[in-house]
């Protein structure tokens, strides 16, 4: 049976000159290293539309999974190159509510 998965959100706000780079190194963070961490279970990458902002949402395992994710020496090493291009508020928490249209895709 499947937990609930602990969902890490991040808000990246972004000058929007820099919002292109900064999705570019996030999908290769992604690629390169989240992929590859025990407990991961999905990433999005939300922009703004005026390029002012980058949300990450994940979804993990737990919250082990997500500490262990950010002691990673190769995320650790991503870090600063992330903070060269924005500032983040960082949250995690459980599920609480979820609702959705039946046949959303249809």
């Amino acid at each position: 049976m499947a937990t609930n998965p602990i969902i890490l959100i991040n808000r990246l706000q972004v000058e929007p000159a820099n919002q292109a780079a900064l999705l570019a190194l996030l999908q290769q963070n992604i690629d390169t290293v989240i992929r590859t961490l025990a407990g991961w279970r999905r990433t999005r990458l939300i922009a703004a539309p005026d390029g002012s902002a980058v949300i990450i949402y994940s979804e993990w395992d737990s919250p082990a999974a997500v500490e262990t994710m950010r002691a990673d020496p190769r995320m650790q090493a991503y870090f600063p190159q992330i903070l060269a291009l924005a500032r983040f508020d960082a949250m995690s928490g459980e599920l609480a509510f979820s609702a959705e249209r039946e046949n959303a895709l249809a």
